[in-house]
């Protein structure tokens, strides 16, 4: 009973998480003279509140779940990928590339061949810090940010130069964006709103993440990397292959983030100069997600259409009760940091759970002491 109490509690944790930033944000409403409950109405009408708000949420929440099961891939092997910002840039330039130099095929072609683009391109970005982590010992944490930055800087000159929409090309004041994708290479919508295939696509790879990890052997190669690399090595299998392959996978699910991003939502890629202009922070916002979710691939589903909502509802509460966009800003990384705290939390309870039964069972194996005869002694 007692078993089935921790683990209820450890589901749930995340849940609490959120509900305490939301209660710390209640307080940061009130010293602005908001009431909090018409803001938080505000914003579950937003994320909710009718068809078309629910389909702008699951469209934000699409890259979130597409990042997050790659993140749940990495963390598995025990390792970090803080790449994805990158990592979703690199899989939407070339999935654009192929989107503006294919015009003469078929759509559905074009498409599949771009999202195929977009996961190869991430795999590829998110393959060589695992390679440095594998075979240099090079830091993932380090090494995944570095990318993101010259992915950031390859990007930046693709959409001011050999990428750019050539009706800018000629103007003063260029805007780094490529040229409109054909009507044709869009990924089908939900008319009369923005949601496109990539959500139920996101799905099913979600689900087929999890069978990857807990049904084939590969999976668990991958998560007993994770759990002891030294016991994994003695098992015969190989952790340098296996960390590699984790990061590379993860890297391709945040790729194919970027191109569904540009075939779904953008029709072509656009930035303001910095990562986040154009994946709108999806590749850190993922990885929340994925925590959120317990780093298990199915439970990611749900916790990114939180994380969507609270995208989308926030901009609604900003416009209804007039709050600054920095309170936002706040709200959501309230949210963000109590999540990351809740799990920090949840990996102790089990530590000292494991601890407290450890003690327990040498107690056990020692046995009881023996009685003594008071008559005879010994």
């Amino acid at each position: 009973m007692q078993d089935r109490l921790n683990s209820l509690i450890d589901l749930l944790l995340p849940v609490f998480a959120t509900l305490a930033a939301l209660l710390v944000g209640a307080v940061m409403l009130l010293f602005l003279k908001v009431n909090p409950i018409t803001a938080y109405s505000a914003l579950w009408e937003g994320a909710f509140g009718s068809t078309n708000a629910l389909a702008e949420t699951l469209v934000k929440a699409t890259p979130l779940l597409l990042v997050g099961v790659g993140i749940c891939i990495a963390f598995r092997a025990g390792v970090i990928n803080i790449g994805g910002e990158g990592q979703m840039v690199i899989g939407a330039i070339l999935g654009t590339l192929i989107g503006l130099n294919l015009e003469g095929w078929p759509g559905w072609i074009v498409i599949f061949l771009a999202l195929l683009g977009g996961f190869v391109g991430g795999a590829i970005w998110g393959g060589i810090p695992g390679l440095l982590k594998a075979y240099f010992n090079v830091n993932e944490i380090l090494s995944t940010i570095m990318m993101n930055a010259i992915a950031v800087q390859m990007m930046n000159f693709l959409l001011r130069g050999p990428m750019i929409d050539p009706s800018q090309a000629e103007l003063a004041s260029k805007i780094p964006q490529t040229a409109r994708l054909l009507e044709a290479f869009r990924l089908p919508r939900l008319v009369p709103t923005r949601l496109h295939l990539g959500a139920a696509i996101a799905v099913v790879l979600a689900i087929l993440v999890y069978i990857l990890l807990w049904r084939t052997t590969l999976g668990y190669r991958i998560r007993a990397v994770g759990q002891s690399p030294q016991a994994a090595r003695y098992a015969g299998i190989s952790v340098k292959r296996h960390i590699v392959l984790a990061l590379l996978f993860s890297g391709a699910f945040a790729g194919l983030a970027g191109a569904t991003q540009v075939f779904g939502v953008n029709y072509r890629m656009i930035t303001d100069g910095s990562a986040t202009g154009f994946t709108g922070s999806a590749g850190f916002n993922g990885i929340v997600a994925a925590l959120f979710g317990q780093l298990h691939p199915i439970g990611t589903i749900p916790a990114s259409i939180l994380f969507g909502a609270l995208l989308v509802g926030a901009n609604k509460m900003q416009r209804v009760v007039q709050v600054p966009s920095a309170l936002i800003i706040a709200l959501n990384g309230l949210v963000v940091v109590f999540v990351v705290s809740s799990e920090i939390w949840r990996e102790r309870r089990q530590r000292d759970r494991l601890r407290a039964a450890a003690i327990e069972g040498e107690a056990d194996a020692s046995g009881p002491s023996p009685a003594v005869d008071p008559e005879v002694g010994i």
